[in-house]
């Protein structure tokens, strides 16, 4: 059963996010069409806001720029379970580290835990880089988003 967190992040997900994850972006297109992205240049801007990166060009991008709300789901180690809802804004385009990237801040309207009483989240959502370049790319983004958390 979900239940209403509030506005600031908990420090479990904050946590998580600072140490590297995964989440999904959900948004709808100008059609209406639900469309979900994995997101992992993710990171906390305080509490209250969080900052992404994402392709210029991605679906989930321009649907961002349009409708602006979007729902972002994280799930965790240590039954880290959390959907968020959020209003969407451009920081910067391009992003410093590639010109293809945008950052974007969520500014929090609501998280809600989603924790089940029936199952827990062991190891959520687990990924790899696919090169060396990748890997280099992914953590120059994130190093960007650090940045930013601290003087945006």
């Amino acid at each position: 059963m979900a239940k209403h967190v509030g506005i600031k992040l908990p420090e479990d997900l904050v946590k998580v996010m600072k140490k590297g994850t995964v989440c999904i972006l959900a948004t709808y297109s100008e059609k209406g069409l639900p469309h979900t992205t994995p997101i992992q240049c993710v990171y906390p801007k305080g509490l209250e806001s969080i900052l992404l990166s994402i392709h210029k060009d991605h679906a989930g991008y321009h649907n961002m720029v349009w409708q602006k709300k979007v729902m972002l789901c994280f799930l965790d180690e240590n039954n880290v379970a959390y959907s968020i809802l959020g209003r969407a804004g451009v920081v910067r385009a391009p992003s410093l580290v590639h010109p293809l990237m945008n950052i974007v801040r969520i500014d929090i309207i609501d998280i809600k835990s989603d924790r089940s009483t029936l199952t827990r989240v062991e190891n959520g959502i687990r990924w790899s880089y696919t090169s060396w370049e990748a890997e280099e790319l992914t953590k120059s983004l994130i190093d960007e988003l650090k940045q930013l958390s601290q003087t945006l």
